[in-house]
Order: structure tokens, then sequence, then C-alpha cells
């Protein structure tokens, strides 16, 4: 067992959905899929005497990300210059906020392997622009493109309260979760609109020491995350363990090597002279604003499994399963809205829907059932007018067709036979058809019971009421016993 702990804090950078960008009109494109450069504007490139003009749907979006994170909402805001020369940063300066961020001072209560809760403080939320984006093509060549720079941008910094690469990825999801939830970004880090830093350092267990620290930089996946953190946690260990010290640096993630490599060492906040940005006066969200955006907050993962276990006395596996994606949430509650009992409901969105879904790769909100079509195929099986069989038969029906429950039933004639007489005339029938059998069951050879169960659902065409053809079919063996 190692005598030293990890030190961990995040950094996530989050891109907001905004239909335009952080400080200008200029609208805000795919950075993957659209052209490059075809979303730029003078502001974007940096060009002069370009005025900067605050996106109010990016500050409502950072102050629900912030009320969800338990944070404070500052009133006063002020933005500032951030200094440094980098292609991708056509103005020589990134707009963000240092002094004064929208929020600060939160939380947020992760769960972890062993069934426990841990909290991660939440140091500040704070709003900036995006950079453009780099591609190297070798030769000592890069091509730049504009188009996602001065793209809205949140940070989230956590306080270094991590002690593991489980611990991290725990908050980093539930933080992507908040993410999506709030409708602030769609948590795609394929496209890069959601990118993670880590910062680590080790030191002996039992102190509270913070020893010096390495920033990896631009992680854009929980895997990337995970395996950086863990080899360079055995790393410094590694370093310590001969006697050696770590430097202050920033870090990059080479996947294919599996490793850390260094990028420069690492910067202080002096070294990017900060100063409040002339072109932007502070920004005042009065109290006002903030209790309008707090009455409009969605209810969030927490709440909704709360709720789940709670009032509709779901299992806490289903609750956390149905409360992951916000999508799927909303169709089960307006399932539940619609009349279906809640844990049947549950069982056929986890145990039937989501495989369906995952076979014909389409979302919650791109299925042809509606949450009241799923109530009524669970309608029709309580009411005994088809069994669970033929209702999972349905359920691909209307997946393909977007017909209703009743309309595929009575079309293909696919309702339960439940009539005694008719029931009992095909047991007899299989019975007096099927003599050999007969007479090994007098004969004592109980187990037959299944092979009779099976010819007559057979013979009803899986159509017989399970629970009356049981009922019929007990008795018929038992005159046949005693007879």
């Amino acid at each position: 067992m190692s005598k030293y702990e990890a030190v961990i804090g995040l950094e996530i950078h989050a891109e907001m959905l905004t239909e335009s960008k952080m400080f200008s009109g200029c609208r805000v494109v795919d950075s993957v899929e659209a052209d490059p450069n075809s979303a730029v504007d003078p502001l974007s490139l940096g060009m002069p005497g370009m005025l900067p003009v605050v996106n109010r749907d990016a500050i409502e979006m950072a102050m629900k990300v912030g009320m969800a994170l338990n944070c404070d909402i500052n009133q006063f805001n002020a933005f500032e210059r951030k200094n440094y020369f980098y292609p991708d940063l056509p103005k020589g300066y990134q707009i963000t906020q240092l002094e004064n961020p929208i929020a600060t001072e939160g939380h947020l209560d992760i769960e972890l392997e062993d069934g426990t809760t841990k909290r991660i403080r939440v140091t500040r939320a704070h709003m900036e622009e995006d950079t453009g984006k780099l591609s190297h093509v070798g030769r000592g060549v890069s091509l730049v493109d504009y188009n996602r720079a001065g793209v809205p941008l949140l940070e989230i910094v956590s306080e270094p309260d991590i002690r593991s690469a489980e611990e991290a990825l725990a908050y980093a999801t539930k933080v992507r979760q908040i993410l999506r939830y709030t409708g602030v970004n769609t948590g795609d880090m394929e496209k890069g609109i959601i990118r993670f830093e880590a910062n680590i350092s080790i030191r002996e267990k039992g102190t509270d020491v913070l020893n010096t620290r390495v920033e990896v930089k631009n992680l854009n996946s929980f895997r990337a995350m995970t395996d950086a953190i863990n080899y360079q946690l055995k790393e410094q260990e590694r370093i310590y363990e001969a006697g050696g010290s770590i430097d202050q640096e920033t870090l990059g993630w080479d996947e294919d090597k599996r490793k850390t490599y260094t990028q420069r060492s690492k910067e202080d906040a002096h070294d990017y002279r900060y100063f409040p940005d002339p072109d932007l006066p502070p920004l005042f969200v009065d109290q006002e604003w903030i209790d309008r955006v707090r009455a409009e907050m969605i209810e969030l993962p927490d709440a909704k499994i709360g709720r789940y276990t709670g009032e509709l006395g779901l299992s806490a596996y289903d609750a956390n399963v149905l409360a992951e994606d916000r999508a799927v949430a909303e169709w089960f509650d307006a399932a539940i809205a619609a009349g279906g009992p809640a844990k049947k409901v549950a069982n056929w969105i986890i145990n039937n829907l989501f495989a369906l879904m995952n076979e014909s790769k389409q979302t919650i909100d791109e299925i042809q059932l509606t949450p009241a079509g799923l109530v009524e195929l669970i309608g029709l099986v309580d009411a005994g007018t088809i069994n669970n069989n033929t209702a999972k038969d349905v359920l691909v029906e209307i997946l393909e067709s977007g017909k209703g429950a009743k309309a595929i039933v009575d079309e293909k004639g696919l309702a339960q036979v439940s009539d005694d007489g008719a029931i009992l005339e095909i047991i007899q029938q299989v019975i007096e058809n099927n003599s050999k059998e007969r007479e090994d069951y007098k004969a004592g050879k109980v187990k037959l019971r299944g092979f009779f169960m099976g010819a007559v659902m057979r013979e009803l065409k899986g159509k017989g009421n399970p629970g009356l053809v049981n009922k019929l079919l007990d008795k018929a063996l038992s005159d046949l016993s005693n007879g």
C-alpha cells in the first residue's frame, strides 16, 4: 500500500450553447462539421477598433450552472484581459473573469463505488471566450480555424478535494450531467465542447501540505482524464521515492504512448498580466434577475432520484438509470402523468425500450412511441387483453410503424383467448391426442405438466391467457389423475 495520497483539482471547460458568441453577434456553429473560418467576424479575428458586448444568454446559462453547483451567484461581475501570444488567440488576449466571477463557493456531492457520498467543493465558475482551433498537418505547418474563437465558455474550478482518478471521474461525470440537464452543453466530448484539465500532486498520507503540482491540459474524454491522472500519480511517486522533486509545469497527454509530456513551464497569474478590460464595464446582476433565473430552473438529477425512490417507490438503481439523461427522465415523467404505474413503466423502459433504441440507434426523442402509447400498451397487459410476450412484439411494431398498441392488437388479432369454454376444449383435445403422455402422467410422471402446457399454448398460438390456461389445465390434469 502506498504511503502517498493524491491531491487533485479539476478545471472543466464547457462551451455554452448560445446562438451567438460571447462578446459579439457572430453566429456559433459546430466547429467540427462547419467549414473552417465560416463563422467569424471582425471581433473573432481580433480586428482593431471592435468593441465587445456581453451575451445575455451566456450570463443566464452560467447562472443556472452556478445554481446547480450550489454556488453563490455574485451580483458584481467584471471582465479582465488574460494576455498571452499564441496563433489560436487572434487578439493576443482572452477576455475572462478573474477577480469577480459569476459564481463562487459551491459544492457537489458525488457517489463513490462503495456506496458512500463525498462532497467536492467548487471554488468558482467564471465566463470567458474560447480560443480558435489549431490543426497540425506536419512539416512544421499548422492551420488555424477561428470558428470557435469567441464562443462562450464556462470554466468550473474545483478545490483540490479529489483523492483518486475514480473520484475525478465521478465528479466530472456529474458536472457533465448537470451541464446537459441545464441545456448549457451537450456533453459531446468528441467535438471538444467540453474539456478537462487536471491539477495533480501527491503528499504523504496524514499530512495537509500542498506539494508542487502539475497541470495536464485539454483532456477530451473520461478515459484520457483518468489515464493521465493515474499515470501522473505513479510518476510522481516514482520521482519522490528516487529522491527527486516535481517541477511545476503544464503537460499534455499522449494517447498513443499512454504517457504525459511537457508542454511548457507552468505559468502563474502574474505571467498573464491580467488587467480590467477597458472596453467592458462591470456587469451588475440584480437580485430580481437571479430570482427569475432560479425560478426557471428545472428539476435536477439528485432531486429526480429522490422523488423516484421516495414518492414513486422505485429502486435506487432504476431511479439512477432513468434520471441519468434529462430526455429519458422527462419521457418517464410524461408516462407517469398519463396514468402509467411507475414501477411497470420503469421496467418497460429499462428492460425493453432501451434495448430496442440501441438496436435502431435512436434516442428517446426520436422513437415513434409516445409516453401515452406505452401506458396504453401496459394497460392492455393489465386488462388481460394481451400477455407480456405479445406486448413485446407489439412494442416492436409500434416503434416500426408508429401505430397505437390497441390498433395493432385489433388489426393482427393478437388479443388473448380468455374464454373458459374455448380454452377447456383445447386442453381436453390436447390430452386426448397425446395418449402416451396422458397415460404416463396418470402413472405419476407429473413433470409432463409442462409438455401439456406448451402444447395447449401452441394450439392457442400463444394467445391464451396464461393465468386462465394454468388454472384450467391444473383442473383437467387433477381430474385425469383422480379419474
